[in-house]
């Protein structure tokens, strides 16, 4: 990470990311983002990569680290083949990306409980780890999506979320499934309202529990305005 006028600038891709998990991260809109860094759909990204999180401002003169692809990757060794991809879009993923598009911001209504269990944390903007809502429940118990949408991130590399789900439902709304137990899903996978798309665990907590969060725009709300009673 570099950091400029107290706040981090620009960030290193690393194994596993995804435009979308360090949007999360940073609490950014992936589109704002994508528009830093002069990326188009379906933004691919590449190992070592230096991206933009936060918006041109005063640390303006603060250039970038210039990326030098490794010899290794520059051969075709051990590449990551998720990330080493040229920034000119992929017309299958574009087309996917598309169909997402011109979904409709989703309703109150449209949403369903991921899981079954007890609402152990609820809400609360601004705390560390109450982004979203905490339901306690059996270990195993299957989760599954509270709308539909694509899998834009799965896996373990955002620390404190364990093994880690977000779907994008549209252009919009973006919903997390965190300390699962296993993913049933991979990247790119487009799900249906009510899909199975992982297992309740404690991967980086004490106790079986899903935490579940939806982010408009970038931003967490709390996912009992949404919810069904």
């Amino acid at each position: 990470m570099l950091s400029g006028c107290g706040a981090h600038v620009y960030h290193q891709v690393r194994p596993g990311d995804t435009l979308y998990s360090i949007s999360w991260h940073y609490k950014q809109d992936y589109r704002e983002l994508a528009a830093w860094n002069g990326l188009a759909p379906p933004y691919t990204i590449r190992q070592g990569q230096w991206l933009r999180v936060a918006p041109p401002g005063p640390e303006a003169g603060l250039a970038p680290p210039v990326y030098t692809q490794r010899p290794d990757l520059a051969e075709g060794k051990n590449a990551s083949k998720t990330m080493e991809t040229s920034r000119r879009p992929d017309s299958t993923a574009t087309q996917a990306e598309e169909s997402l598009a011109s979904l409709s911001a989703s309703s109150p209504s449209d949403w369903i409980w991921p899981v079954k269990g007890t609402l152990l944390r609820k809400f609360a903007a601004g705390t560390p780890g109450k982004q979203g809502i905490d339901i306690g429940g059996e270990a195993g118990a299957v989760v599954r999506a509270a709308a539909g949408g694509k899998v834009v991130y799965s896996g373990n590399g955002l620390r404190g979320y364990g093994n880690l789900i977000i779907i994008k439902h549209n252009e919009k709304f973006l919903s997390a499934y965190a300390h699962n137990q296993s993913i049933l899903v991979r990247e790119g996978a487009l799900v249906k309202q009510g899909d199975a798309v992982a297992r309740m665990g404690n991967s980086e907590t004490r106790e079986p529990k899903l935490h579940f969060q939806i982010r408009i725009s970038g931003q967490p709300v709390d996912p009992l305005r949404y919810l069904p009673e």
